[in-house]
């Protein structure tokens, strides 16, 4: 992670607070160290939002004949990698996680999830902007909704973690929209 001004830590904690609280979760601040309980739900929704997307993108048939076998492999590890990250994280967490921290990083459980998500994100982009040509109006309209959607699942993972805002990120749909798109229902 960058390095954070002492004004940007506390406008990203502010942010998180803000929006941890309004999914009723708690967050605590004793001089530099803040505590949050986080939202275990909300992390599992956008891991598999993530996974849901690659399955997705993945079953429209042309797709993956256009993109190559090498690509979709690219995709299908991280897919794998997303799995395990999710995997870790809800066996870490249980019903609840509480994260202490005296800077804007994450737990590693959580930030592997995030990572793991931006990979799928970034490979799924790729894979789009590859086969755009190649694709039937329909199927490329199909693949460019999942990924706005899954791109919208990563901008408000990252304001969930206070890492940036939510406006500065590319959610262009709201949340229940984008994980409705992604097959997750909140």
């Amino acid at each position: 992670m960058n390095t954070v001004t002492r004004r940007a830590f506390v406008g990203r904690t502010s942010l998180l607070a803000a929006v941890l609280c309004g999914a009723g979760c708690t967050v605590t601040t004793d001089g530099n160290i803040t505590s949050l309980t986080l939202d275990v739900a909300a992390v599992q929704n956008y891991g598999q939002a993530g996974l849901n997307a690659v399955a997705t993108i993945l079953s429209i048939g042309a797709f993956a004949s256009v993109i190559g076998a090498p690509a979709v492999a690219v995709i299908d590890a991280a897919d794998v990698a997303l799995s395990g990250a999710l995997s870790a994280f809800e066996a870490a967490a249980g019903k609840s996680l509480t994260i202490t921290y005296d800077t804007s990083s994450p737990s590693s459980v959580v930030d592997s999830v995030l990572g793991a998500l931006q990979t799928v994100a970034g490979d799924l982009q790729a894979a789009v902007k590859t086969a755009n040509a190649s694709l039937s109006d329909s199927d490329l309209s199909k693949a460019t909704t999942v990924l706005a959607a899954v791109e919208t699942v990563v901008s408000l993972f990252k304001g969930l973690l206070g890492v940036v805002s939510v406006s500065a990120g590319r959610a262009t749909m709201t949340e229940a929209q984008a994980l409705r798109i992604l097959g997750v229902y909140r």
